[in-house]
């Protein structure tokens, strides 16, 4: 029984391996198609950036982030007039960086969703849809960066049950909204019924087996590690046996330049693939170089 055991454990996480390479593979299809994708995940990244440096600034500088810390050390003394502003801070934060996000995804899906139907969208096709929704997404920016403050209060206050819980908590709030950025890109709803259609559209078709299926993380994951061992790892090394200052700064450089493409290839493929899965969910077809038997894969439902 338990080499049965084994052996099937074994076929499952091949067939889990294989099924991550083919959808990545049919994405980056996508992707060849419409190089000019990768524009809006560099967007993101840069704005994400520029978002990060205009608050940290004036946290910095007023000292609010100092005293939140000497604050949050003394057991049972919070003070009010320090975490109050800190909190607003926070929570500002929070809501830009989601809404940055948030729309350039939406940009990103909705040029990808007209590329699956069989156009050819530009750049400005992506924005164009991303602009026609921009207040229901500063609403889902609100949504979940609220989720966002519920949960880091609940991490940090509970300790380590704290952090379980909310580790789960989020898991299945990422897996509740995980087609709520289609759904904002070509549906009139607003943030809340989106969140609700995203949680419709996914018990219709695949329930709890889509968390196994999230290949492309998966894939870019492994990349990641293999730059990291195969390269940095090794020339950094190389560097320090020979101390050479030149070439560990240059294994540094290659290190942040590779990562730096491999968030972009992977966030330009998530979202051509949040676009299929949507599509799929929607009317049944996917279109572009998806192949429907893997689609229909990712969406096979929990076995009883």
């Amino acid at each position: 029984m338990v080499s049965l055991a084994a052996n099937y454990e074994g076929v499952f996480m091949f067939d889990k391996i294989s099924n991550s390479w083919a959808l990545a593979k049919a994405s980056m299809n996508v992707l060849r198609s419409d190089k000019e994708l990768l524009i809006f995940p560099l967007i993101s990244g840069i704005g994400a950036i520029l978002v990060m440096i205009t608050f940290l600034v004036p946290f910095i500088a007023s000292g609010i982030l100092q005293a939140m810390a000497e604050s949050s050390t003394r057991r049972g003394d919070i003070d009010g007039a320090t975490w109050v502003p800190g909190l607003i801070l926070m929570f500002l934060f929070y809501v830009v960086t989601y809404f940055v996000s948030f729309y350039c995804n939406t940009a990103l899906v909705g040029a990808a969703l007209i590329r699956l139907r069989g156009g050819d969208p530009t750049i400005s096709d992506g924005f164009r849809i991303a602009n026609s929704r921009i207040g229901n997404i500063l609403g889902y920016a609100v949504i979940s960066a609220t989720v966002g403050m519920i949960l880091r209060a609940i991490s940090e206050r509970g300790g380590i049950i704290g952090s379980i819980v909310a580790g789960l908590l989020g898991f299945g709030w990422t897996v509740a909204t995980f087609l709520v950025v289609p759904i904002l890109a070509l549906e009139e709803v607003g943030p809340i019924d989106a969140v609700k259609r995203s949680v419709e559209l996914l018990k219709q078709t695949w329930g709890e087996n889509l968390v196994a299926n999230f290949g492309i993380g998966a894939v870019f994951g492994w990349i990641s590690a293999g730059l990291i061992f195969l390269v940095f790892v090794p020339l950094m090394a190389i560097g320090a046996s020979m101390e050479s200052a030149g070439i560990m700064i240059f294994s540094v450089i290659v290190l942040v330049v590779g990562l730096v493409i491999i968030g972009l290839f992977s966030s330009a493929l998530t979202g051509i693939y949040q676009a299929a899965l949507y599509r799929y969910a929607l009317d049944g077809e996917i279109g572009g170089d998806f192949d429907a038997a893997t689609i229909q894969q990712a969406f096979k439902p929990k076995r009883g």
